[in-house]
């Protein structure tokens, strides 16, 4: 496998706003998963027709595990 291939980011969940994606974010890491942030806007923390949103970004061969994880802690 190339080394791009490796550092691939993949989209494992899209967050309604900064608090949430913080909260997975925080979540995945503490599973060893390094996890970048990709934000639309910020809008005083609100998610308004998309804007706002916060897509969660994991190395894409840790992306199922990072699904796990997301799937393990919702309610």
């Amino acid at each position: 496998m190339s080394e791009e291939q490796e550092t691939k980011l993949e989209k494992v969940y899209t967050a309604a706003g900064q608090l949430q994606a913080h909260v997975i974010k925080g979540k995945l890491e503490s599973e060893g998963i390094p996890v970048l942030l990709q934000y639309e806007s910020q809008i005083f923390g609100l998610t308004v027709d998309g804007m706002g949103e916060v897509r969660i970004m994991v190395p894409g061969p840790l992306a199922e595990r990072a699904r796990e994880v997301i799937a393990g802690s919702e309610p």
